[in-house]
């Protein structure tokens, strides 16, 4: 470009930037196309950051000798922000800021974009600058981002007064600071006409006076949290409905005044919205839920767990066109945890009308039985999280069918689910993408299950699927399961992070529990006594001690047997020998039956590979060894054990080459009974608090 064709273009007209390419930004001028998101909102940092060059032959001068000795200085505003954005620390924009006026005007706002308010010498700091009367920028106008919830509850009112100036924030975030009152809420969003996401989250003491003062001023508002917020009424909730048309994404968790006639002003006005949190408004009914996925069509999540009064209904009365069937195609989530009045009727006509769920939640809703779970098989492929804890009523049969149908599955719960038996945990172990699986107090699994679980899908002798992606397994009073079954599960899913046994006989012992996490601090004696949560490297640790412990059971067992002198016979013990677990015994222990505290009965090990509790693939070698076992420490009378599943936690002896020491195992005549500190019918009475993953747990995004 020519000299001539330069200096044209910068006598152009005035109030240019300092690249002159560009157009002056007005005074609410907040969407530089360089700073556009992914999200929702447009980030606005740049101010008006360029000087304005004179018409006059000096300046035009001077410009061209910046320009001579540095480059630099003919880039645009936009670009020199971009690359600004890309330092990482704040001493680097700070050092920018010394360079040159036009840096430091094209810096600042990337400082102050989203200042650092997680110490009290930051806010310190930042409520200094702002109400400095001589300040170079007008601190308060940069502040796009303000986030308070790493002090939680140490902030109060006294803190957010000192921000009150701060009138163009675009996301406010106050989780869990539960001191502030609308004292100094109220100021801070009045008069703001940027606000796009507002987070309340757990402040109690918030009423409606706040929210009256958002619906007046953020009229640009997206997405509004107020999770807590229990002094609010349907009054404000209306109010930000009717003059906020943009919001996008709404939780009123426990928000416990809000009824029909707020959630129905929302859904007639927000139609625009992608998420709705709905959690534990006991006041809610049909007729809202029938609205809101009627009027907003490109709702995404949709969670409405413990809303007790909802039923078939709500959903049964969604319009209905026979010739042009109506689809929610774009909902994926959706909860509905604990609706206790929920049917059958009403799953199926869920799966109807969105056909591309991907997270279903129906954990506590008692009345559905395997016609529901039929009708979730029509979701196929497209399903990857369900929850069906506590549906007792549903069996062998749907699950089966379930896992058939859905075999793109990652995460289900069936806790609870008295009816099931190895059959459908053995069909759901072929899932080739199975993470997660929860299976508290599913009392009619035996080890068989677990061996499923270990080896996945196996035609032919061989492992379908590869190597197991299995990550957590809830087995929590699974009182059936033995040390022989978790072992194998240990050595065949490599990415296995947390195991709960909580309630399991055979891990209640000292050796093993020194690898198992903390009980939770709200859990009493009782509990305690019973918890057993392997997680993280707690389950690595508890692999090598098991592997350890069996590879020097089997050299003890060899040096008994006089074979250690002898490599061929040596050769075949290690062959005899799977170092995955297989040759413990297995006791069987009933917890169904009629018996007295602390007698519970024992079902006879199994000795022939028929038996329903081993696969015969697997435990060719355990069922051929077992005799030396059984002969060192032959059973009771009648030869059955009369060990408690659900004893309390024991010390010491092995855990291979014979029973634990003090456990009362011999040939002697009659029954001895170890007496557990919990019967099996308290067992349904006691929640680990960990179980239920499916409620509160992460949901995979879109």
């Amino acid at each position: 470009m020519s000299r001539s064709r330069r200096l044209q273009r910068l006598s152009s007209g005035s109030n240019s930037s300092s690249s002159s390419t560009s157009p002056e930004r007005g005074e609410d001028d907040d969407n530089d196309s360089f700073m556009l998101q992914a999200n929702d909102s447009q980030s606005s940092l740049g101010m008006d950051m360029s000087p304005e060059l004179s018409h006059d032959a000096s300046a035009r001068e001077a410009y061209e000798e910046r320009c001579r000795v540095s480059p630099v200085h003919r880039l645009p505003a936009e670009l020199l922000i971009s690359i600004f954005s890309r330092l990482t620390a704040n001493s680097d924009l700070q050092s920018c800021m010394l360079v040159t006026k036009e840096w430091a005007r094209n810096s600042v706002g990337l400082l102050w974009h989203r200042p650092a308010m997680n110490k009290w010498d930051c806010i310190h700091n930042v409520v200094q600058s702002i109400r400095k009367s001589n300040k170079f920028f007008a601190y308060q106008d940069l502040v796009k981002r303000l986030n308070m919830s790493t002090l939680a509850n140490q902030v109060s009112d006294g803190t957010i007064t000192g921000m009150t100036d701060c009138n163009r924030i675009e996301r406010l975030t106050l989780t869990n600071c539960t001191k502030l009152t609308d004292l100094s809420l109220q100021p801070l969003v009045d008069g703001n006409r940027s606000l796009l996401a507002l987070d309340v989250t757990g402040l109690d003491q918030v009423t409606d006076k706040t929210m009256m003062t958002v619906a007046d001023n953020c009229l640009r508002l997206q997405g509004l949290n107020v999770t807590g917020c229990k002094k609010l009424t349907d009054a404000s909730i209306a109010a930000v409905a009717k003059n906020c048309r943009h919001l996008k994404r709404l939780k009123f968790n426990n928000c416990v005044q809000l009824t029909d006639a707020s959630i129905l002003t929302v859904a007639d006005y927000s139609t625009h919205l992608l998420e709705i949190d709905l959690y534990g408004l006991q006041n809610l009914e049909s007729p809202s839920v029938t609205a809101i996925l009627t009027s907003c069509t490109h709702l995404r999540e949709m969670r409405l767990a413990h809303c007790s009064r909802i039923n078939d209904v709500a959903f049964l009365d969604i319009p209905h066109n026979p010739d042009h069937p109506r689809t929610f195609d774009s909902l994926r989530i959706l909860d509905l945890t604990d609706c206790n009045e929920l049917g059958d009727k009403g799953v199926e006509k869920i799966i109807q009308a969105c056909p591309r769920l991907r997270n279903l939640i129906l954990a506590k809703c008692r009345a559905i039985t395997d016609r529901a779970v039929f009708a979730i098989t029509k979701l196929g492929k497209n399903l990857h999280y369900i929850h069906l804890g506590h549906c007792a009523r549903i069996t062998d049969l749907s699950v089966e069918a379930l896992a058939k149908a859905c075999n793109r599955i990652r995460y289900i719960d069936l806790a609870c689910c008295i009816n099931l038996t190895d059959n459908s945990v053995t069909r759901l172990a072929g899932l080739p993408k199975l993470k997660r699986i929860g299976l508290v107090k599913c009392s009619g699994i035996t080890d068989r299950s677990i061996y499923a679980l270990a080896m996945g899908e196996i035609k032919n002798g061989r492992r379908i699927n590869g190597v197991s992606v299995l990550e957590r397994v809830h087995l929590s009073y699974c009182t059936l399961l033995t040390l022989d079954g978790i072992h194998v599960l240990l050595n065949n899913c490599p990415k296995l992070t947390h195991l709960s046994l909580t309630g399991v006989q055979a891990f209640l012992r000292d050796e093993l529990l020194a690898y198992c996490r903390e009980a939770p601090p709200e859990f009493n004696d009782h509990q305690r006594d019973v918890f057993c949560v392997f997680s993280g490297g707690g389950v690595g640790r508890l692999r090598e001690f098991l592997n350890t412990q069996k590879a020097n059971a089997a050299s003890d067992a060899a040096g008994s047997n006089g074979v250690g002198d002898n490599v061929s016979e040596m050769g075949d013990v290690e062959d005899s020998i799977d170092t995955n677990g297989t040759n413990t015994p297995v006791m069987l222990v009933n917890v169904q039956g009629n018996h007295a505290p602390g007698a519970t009965p024992v079902v006879p090990t199994p000795t022939s590979a028929g038996s329903s509790n081993t696969p015969p693939v697997l435990l060719t070698h355990a069922l051929s060894n077992n005799h030396t076992w059984q002969q060192q420490y032959p059973l009771s009378a009648g030869g059955s054990s009369n060990l408690s599943q659900s004893a309390p936690a024991s010390t010491g002896g092995p855990l291979w080459g014979g029973p634990p020491a003090g456990l009362g195992l011999g040939n002697q005549g009659g029954a001895q009974h170890v007496t557990g500190m919990m019967g099996a019918a308290i067992l349904d009475e006691v929640d680990e608090g960990d179980e239920a993953f499916g409620e509160g747990s992460e949901i995979m995004g879109d």
